[in-house]
């Protein structure tokens, strides 16, 4: 689209395509470095691409940008700031903050693609539409014609738009086909006649949909980040829930009618047995997605409106991580890595569901690694294949347990044992009896400190003398949302709140990060998760103190005072640091 309109930037060129407008305020805004301007003035003069959109030109060329180092130019960035100057709203755009509904059922796609505009929100009668050209005045016009409602336009990125036509228009017409499929008609049950439907030679079409349908959703879920896809039937309808960043966001809302058809793709593509709806199962599947694999995990349980099925995908990138990037202090770091150069004993990791165990674990795992080492594990079920280990499905209805496994991986000739997690006196006996014969053995406990852990394997039966005599270590750990590093800024956290925790305030107010919201990070102010630790060293001192049968607390303060942090104080240093938030801090570790 070209229009001679009059502009802010005094010329009577679109700002798309004056490419001298573009590059004075990208400098100007030291988004670009002059140096680098002056280039690309001299390719585009070279190039034939003058008169052309500029904006997707610049896209297209993936510049380092000088505003933000390690960053590369996006259209977003392009478009904020001639909108800014240009004093249109600009916006980008969420998924998770659309209603599909008023995407997909207010214009037709084709109109959507073509004049590349979408519908984002319907408010006291005031349509609002995402545009790419908020220029283009017949548009305008064609918009409040078809709509029947007064509109008002947002400036936004034709690559959110693009994305966004195209994920929810063909996710709404493979779910509105498979209704259309499975739907039954309504029956008269005053008819003493038996009904009976006849299927169609085509019905089979309706998989053809619901493939596609659960297709993106994985699709849809790998590319938002998400590490869990819930999919919960309700009594009207069926809701799917993505997990990001630890939160759970509700992203559609489907007809009832397709969540068992749905559940039964999952359950045909993981092995299950698509027929048994009355009890639990679990099976796995793994995606290739972009030129990388995911490890999806996928459970199902009966609940009062059907089946819910829950889907945890594991990526390799993630699992498989180095160890100085899991988020351990220099300090956490020596100590453990001190453990792993033992040969033999046993190494725990603690911590809720959720908490970044299996991710230590994998990495420490992967980072032992080697030609010359035996690694065996057993697990329930087992999280990423990894052709590294030799990995063991705990499988009871097979009399495959961890403690029944455990007695014949012995004469495997392991260097090092993993055991998922010891949750008996029988597999916590075995575990013990490994380490004393010569392996290095790693397994989890859920408790809510690494201290614990001892307290934990008294319970369960095993004798202090043997916990002393086995117990190398143990990682207490919880998983703490990032500050987004687009949008945070500088914040003073009062001293009374520090000290109010139990902290040590120092001379005054902390400064610290605070994400404050954009568009990248869904306005949460946050991108990713790291790790808390604590890490409980078994020092000779120590081992005494298991032996004689001290508590809790005596072996707490004995770390303590050899130098443990605890979780408290491993999140306050990753506030200093501008790592994690304050309320984050607080949030999990309930400081």
């Amino acid at each position: 689209m070209y229009h001679e309109i009059r502009l802010n930037n005094s010329m009577d060129l679109h700002p798309y395509y004056d490419d001298e407008y573009i590059f004075r305020l990208l400098g100007a805004k030291k988004i670009l470095p002059e140096d680098q301007i002056l280039r690309l003035k001299k390719k585009l003069s070279m190039s034939g691409k003058k008169g052309q959109d500029l904006v997707q030109w610049l896209v297209s060329m993936r510049l380092p940008m000088a505003s933000r180092p390690g960053a590369i130019l996006e259209e977003a960035d392009i478009l904020g700031v001639i909108a800014a100057d240009q004093g249109w709203r600009f916006r980008r755009l969420d998924p998770l903050d659309l209603d599909m509904d008023i995407v997909t059922k207010t214009l037709p796609s084709s109109f959507c693609r073509k004049r590349l505009v979408l519908p984002i929100s319907l408010v006291g009668g005031i349509l609002e539409i995402a545009c790419y050209d908020p220029l283009d005045r017949e548009l305008q016009q064609d918009l409040e014609r078809a709509c029947k409602k007064k509109t008002r336009s947002v400036v936004a990125a034709r690559s959110d738009i693009e994305r966004i036509i195209g994920e929810f228009f063909d996710f709404k017409k493979s779910i509105a086909a498979a209704q259309s499929m499975l739907q039954a008609p309504e029956v008269d049950i005053s008819n003493l006649e038996q009904y009976v439907r006849l299927t169609p030679a085509d019905a089979a079409a309706s998989d053809k949909y619901v493939q596609k349908a659960v297709d993106h959703l994985f699709q849809y879920a790998l590319d938002q980040r998400a590490s869990d896809i819930h999919i919960e039937p309700k009594r009207n309808e069926s809701l799917v829930r993505l997990r990001i960043d630890g939160i759970l966001h509700t992203v559609y809302r489907l007809p009832r009618v397709v969540h068992d058809a749905m559940c039964s793709r999952i359950k045909a593509l993981s092995r299950l047995d698509i027929a048994e709806r009355r009890r639990p199962q679990d099976g796995r599947v793994k995606l290739a997605w972009k030129g990388t694999d995911a490890e999806v995990r996928v459970s199902t349980v009966p609940v009062a409106f059907g089946e819910k099925v829950v889907l945890r995908l594991q990526s390799a990138a993630i699992l498989l991580s180095d160890l100085k990037m899991l988020g351990f202090s220099s300090r956490d770091l020596t100590a453990y890595e001190g453990f792993l150069q033992n040969n033999h004993g046993m190494i725990l990791i603690t911590g809720p569901t959720g908490s970044g165990k299996s991710t230590t674990l994998y990495s420490t795992l992967r980072h032992m690694s080697s030609p010359d080492v035996n690694i065996v594990t057993v697990e329930d079920p087992i999280e990423m294949i990894c052709e590294d280990f030799n990995q063991i499905a705990v499988q009871p209805q097979a009399d495959i347990t961890f403690a029944s496994i455990l007695r014949n991986i012995l004469r495997q000739d392991p260097d090092i044992i993993m055991v998922g997690e010891i949750r008996d006196m029988e597999t916590a006996n075995y575990a013990i009896q490994a380490a004393l014969t010569g392996h290095l053995v790693f397994s989890t406990l859920h408790t809510n400190d690494a201290p614990s852990a001892v307290v934990r394997l008294r319970d369960l039966g095993v004798e202090p003398y043997l916990i002393a005599s086995t117990l190398l270590g143990v990682v207490a750990q919880r998983l703490v949302r990032v500050v987004c590093k687009w949008c945070k800024k500088d914040f003073q956290i009062p001293t009374r709140e520090i000290r109010a925790a139990g902290l040590d305030a120092g001379s005054g107010p902390l400064s610290s990060f605070k994400g404050t919201g954009c568009a990248r990070c869904r306005n949460t102010g946050y991108w990713g998760r790291t790790g808390i630790y604590e890490v409980f060293a078994v020092s000779e001192a120590i081992r005494q103190m298991i032996h004689s049968g001290a508590d809790q607390d005596s072996l707490r303060a004995q770390a303590v005072e050899e130098g443990m942090r605890s979780l408290k104080l491993d999140a306050f240093e990753k506030v200093r640091s501008g790592i994690t938030s304050w309320e984050e801090a607080i949030r999990v570790t309930s400081i």
